[in-house]
C-alpha cells in the first residue's frame, strides 16, 4: 500500500508559477516511478509528467514541456512538481499517483494509488 498526499495548489495569475509536492508513504519510494496527472472539469484524467524510480529520466506532455519540471527526492519521500509560466488552461486538479508495480507509465489506467488532489486555478 502507498499513501499520498499532494500540497501546493493554489491561484495564480496566468504567466506566475507554482511548485506542488506529493509526499509519499507505506512503502519503499525509492522503488517505483512517480506521475502527476491533472483533471480540468468535465474532462478526463491527462497526463502531465512521469518520474522513474531513480529520477534519472522525465517524461512530459507536449502541451507542458518546458514549462513544467518534474523532479524528486527520494531521501524526503516527495515528488514535486515545479510549473512555471501558468496559462489559463492548466486549470485542473493536479493529482500524483503510483504504479503497483513501480514501472513507469503514461496513462492513468496504469497508476493504482493516488493522492487526494491539489486545486489549481490559473487566471488571465
Amino acid at each position: 500500500q502507498v499513501q499520498l498526499v499532494e500540497h501546493g495548489g493554489g491561484l495564480v495569475q496566468a504567466g506566475g508559477s507554482l511548485r506542488l509536492s506529493c509526499a509519499a508513504s507505506g512503502r519503499t519510494f525509492s522503488s517505483y516511478a512517480m506521475g502527476w496527472f491533472r483533471q480540468a472539469p468535465r474532462k478526463e484524467h491527462e497526463f502531465v509528467a512521469a518520474i522513474t524510480w531513480s529520477g534519472g529520466s522525465t517524461y512530459y506532455a507536449d502541451s507542458v514541456k518546458g514549462r513544467f519540471t518534474i523532479s524528486r527526492d527520494n531521501t524526503k519521500n516527495t515528488v514535486y512538481l515545479q510549473m512555471n509560466s501558468l496559462k489559463p488552461e492548466d486549470t485542473a486538479i493536479y493529482y500524483c499517483a503510483a504504479p503497483e508495480d513501480g514501472e513507469i507509465y503514461f496513462e492513468s489506467t496504469k497508476y493504482d494509488y493516488w493522492g487526494q488532489g491539489t486545486q489549481v486555478t490559473v487566471f488571465s
